[in-house]
């Protein structure tokens, strides 16, 4: 499995989101940063108060010229529900083969729990930033913030 590193190109995808939309990386290309987020189980406490707290915060990614997007291995249905359920704004993105999964390099904990990692992706498409904590869910939103600022020149 290859593993995307600072600096590097972000891969490119297309997957299905819980809108009915197909995504892609380049869609964003000189447009928008990117907060790219991958997350074990819809619906998991922990992923719950992750994307709940991206949620609360997603005003402030907009400002920073930011989409969140979030990316599991569950169904379109799955991400729908999830989504309606706790008013998510953004997009959730099926990687049911977890094909982006592989291409990013984003591996399992104890080789059962999908990881939990966060890739900052400016518009030019380079990974700015990248942070994995399977157990601090909160605190992926807390460095995406710290990361945009600089990246957007906020203070």
């Amino acid at each position: 499995m290859t593993r995307v590193r600072l600096g590097d190109k972000a891969p490119d995808f297309k997957l299905m989101s819980n809108k009915g939309l197909e995504i892609s990386l380049s869609d964003f290309k000189g447009k928008k940063n990117v907060v790219l987020y991958f997350y074990p189980k819809d619906e998991s406490p922990g992923c719950t108060k992750q994307a709940c707290k991206f949620r609360d915060n997603y005003e402030k990614f907009l400002e920073y010229g930011a989409e969140v997007l979030g990316v599991s291995s569950d169904s379109i249905e799955s991400h729908a529900k999830f989504s309606a359920n706790h008013n998510l704004p953004f997009h959730l993105l099926s990687d049911s083969d977890g094909q982006v999964r592989r291409l990013y390099g984003v591996s399992s904990t104890l080789g059962l729990i999908p990881g939990r990692v966060t890739f900052i992706i400016d518009k030019e498409g380079t990974v700015r930033h990248i942070f994995a904590s399977q157990h601090d869910a909160e605190r992926h939103i807390d460095e995406s913030i710290k990361v945009l600022k600089e990246i957007s020149g906020h203070s």
